[in-house]
């Protein structure tokens, strides 16, 4: 279910103060589990899911804002600095522990300053460790810029890799983030209805793009990571990628949005057909559709994902040399503030490495099959419930949609 887009003053809704606490107290279990004592992380989903702050895509790349959180401690944001006085207005809970990050940009800045920040930097660091009484204890990181890992490295911290903490941390949902993803999930499905609704033939990939951007945004997504738009001869193999091709009478269509709901990201896929479909396009689609729910249908807590891969082609089935050339085409991700989270579930390696399905993940699906010019992907999105799975996308995948198709889901 989905409970509206705005918090109010005469519903709950989504309980965000909630959201915070119970994020940053997961993060703060997992830090003891794994025996760390503290983490520094420049990654921005993770920055987000301890400070619940943010800033703009612009900064997702460049590696200009970090957090050090001490297990037990309220986490320690280091933000762009003509940030800092709009955060202490606008994010309360972190206006009390907010600095200037000290950083070189992704390199972009001279050399020298580059080498010289990241030494100040490292003892910005090292003296906030131990004014906590932890600069003896292994410091657990995401990812960083070189210069100041070496730097860091030379005050006599030891830097140990945080990732599995960090994703851990966040495998498993609360009520709120399940919330937060649904709400996500129903704005691209208002972009999908726009799709079969006015799409035909002469209109190009990027088109359909803009398009449906247009109604993700009007509807609240704050940022749209990805729309891979992909039709007819570029549907098989699969390109990952879109263009300016325009659709002609007969092609498949199939679309990927990674949206992205107050931090919460989306990975759907939908296939649809311009016109009346072929029966080798509904043979195509259904071939897709069986491996994707046969999948789907073992999604429980206890199962592992060992089992889940059993319901899906080999490569060798597939045609391909290898898993590793298959890699992607059959899948399973965990999804949340991140596009892609714990666990996985592929071929390529979950027969060797198996995982534990537990309740509250949240997983994306998808599954692709393909023949001569004709492609089709779907994707579905669920949630792990204590008996099995909810599936949380609910536009009607079981037969290929025709477009334009309004009022008529099915051709």
């Amino acid at each position: 279910m989905t409970l509206g887009t705005m918090a109010t003053d005469c519903e709950i809704r989504i309980d965000y103060a909630k959201l915070r606490k119970d994020r940053r107290q997961k993060m703060n279990d997992q830090l003891k589990k794994d025996g760390l004592a503290a983490i520094l992380c420049f990654d921005p989903d993770t920055i987000r899911y301890i400070t619940s702050t943010k800033l703009n895509d612009w900064t997702n790349n460049k590696l200009a804002r970090s957090v050090l959180f001490v297990a037990d401690q309220e986490p320690i944001l280091f933000e762009v600095g003509s940030a800092i006085e709009t955060k202490k207005k606008m994010s309360p809970w972190i206006k009390d522990n907010i600095y200037p990050f000290i950083g070189g940009m992704r390199g972009s800045f001279p050399e020298p300053v580059v080498k010289e920040n990241a030494k100040k930097f490292a003892n910005v660091i090292f003296d906030w460790l131990k004014k906590f009484g932890v600069e003896n204890e292994p410091l657990g990181m995401d990812i960083t810029e070189i210069p100041f890992l070496r730097a860091l490295e030379a005050t006599g911290v030891q830097v140990v890799d945080a990732q599995q903490t960090v994703l851990n941390a966040e495998a498993i949902k609360t009520p709120e983030e399940v919330e937060l993803i649904e709400t996500s999930i129903a704005i691209v499905e208002a972009a999908f209805w726009e799709v079969i609704s006015t799409v035909r033939p002469g209109m190009r990939e990027n088109e359909i793009n803009g398009m449906m951007r247009n109604t993700m945004y009007r509807l609240g997504a704050e940022e749209i990571q990805n729309i891979n738009v992909i039709s007819g001869n570029r549907s098989y193999p699969h390109p990952h990628d879109a263009s300016d091709r325009f659709l002609r009478m007969g092609d498949m269509l199939f679309i990927d949005v990674v949206s992205v709901f107050n931090g919460y990201k989306t990975c759907y896929y939908q296939t649809f057909v311009i016109g009346k479909p072929s029966q080798k396009q509904l043979e195509v689609y259904k071939k897709a559709y069986d491996w994707l729910f046969a999948g789907i249908n073992l999604i429980k807590p206890g199962v592992s994902t060992q089992e889940v891969i059993k319901a899906w082609p080999t490569a060798q089935e597939l045609g391909l040399a290898s898993e590793g050339e298959a890699f992607a085409l059959q899948l399973g991700h965990g999804i949340g503030i991140t596009h892609w989270a714990k666990p996985v579930i592929t071929r390529l390696f979950s027969d060797e490495y198996p995982e534990i399905i537990q309740e509250g993940m949240v997983f994306a699906l998808e599954t692709y099959a393909g023949s001569g010019n004709d492609g089709a992907r779907i994707e579905e999105m669920v949630v792990v419930t204590k008996d099995g799975n909810r599936l949380l996308s609910k536009f009607p995948s079981e037969k290929l949609i025709s477009c334009p198709c309004v009022g008529n889901l099915l051709p």
